[in-house]
């Protein structure tokens, strides 16, 4: 017999699912509730006794593409058949995969928070929480996952270029990937000659060059 709490992970776990396709097909724009349940296959107020609303339901894709992205990183920083440029090479590529292949979630993952469009009903679901309690904090947890990258990529960084080191190159490591995914996005690597692995090896190796040994 299945449970109260596990039928309701099965229905939070289609809404995601369901929330993610649609965000990668048509953006934040593309993703409503009701399209969401729709999708899901559950009732018109399913969603809504999971998320307070369109921002909380982004916000939950996100900490789960931040909480994977960190896991990746982790099993990278932990393979002892990888030096520490080749970890930090597939940090950065891990960046680049997602924006190359959900440019819609990268931006997401980026976003200054409430400069979206998304975020538009943000104050609502701060009222719906006021109103059903405190529960869950969903942009706590994006925070914590967010978090959870960073020092994993920081710990990277830091075999390559010692600790001392590590927050300095590794800003400057997270500018050059952003700008090395923009500009593949915008089909300039492609009009250049160049690849953005290329450039990623380039920028990995005068890091590894300027902080220390690798």
């Amino acid at each position: 017999m299945v449970t109260r709490a596990e039928s309701a992970a099965v229905t939070r776990r289609a809404l995601l699912d369901a929330a993610a396709g649609l965000l990668d097909l048509g953006g934040p724009e593309a993703v409503t509730l009701r399209e969401v349940g729709a999708r899901a296959g559950v009732s018109r107020g399913a969603p809504y006794r999971h998320f307070t609303g369109k921002d909380s339901l982004l916000t939950a894709v996100v900490t789960e593409s931040w909480e994977r992205i960190a896991d990746q990183v982790h099993a990278l920083r932990i393979d002892p058949a990888l030096s520490a440029s080749g970890k930090l090479r597939g940090a950065l590529c891990t960046l680049l995969d997602v924006g190359r292949n959900q440019p819609h979630l990268y931006q997401m993952l980026f976003r200054r928070h409430g400069h979206r469009p998304e975020e538009l009903g943000e104050g609502l679901d701060r009222v719906r929480r006021q109103l059903c309690g405190p529960g869950e904090d969903p942009a706590a947890d994006r925070v914590r996952a967010a978090g959870r990258f960073q020092d994993e990529f920081l710990a990277v960084v830091a075999d390559l270029v010692g600790e001392r080191n590590r927050q300095h190159y590794g800003a400057l490591l997270l500018a050059g990937a952003h700008g090395i995914t923009d500009m593949e996005l915008s089909g300039h690597t492609g009009s250049l000659g160049i690849t953005a692995e290329e450039l990623v090896d380039t920028l990995v190796r005068m890091v590894a060059n300027a902080g220390g040994p690798a």
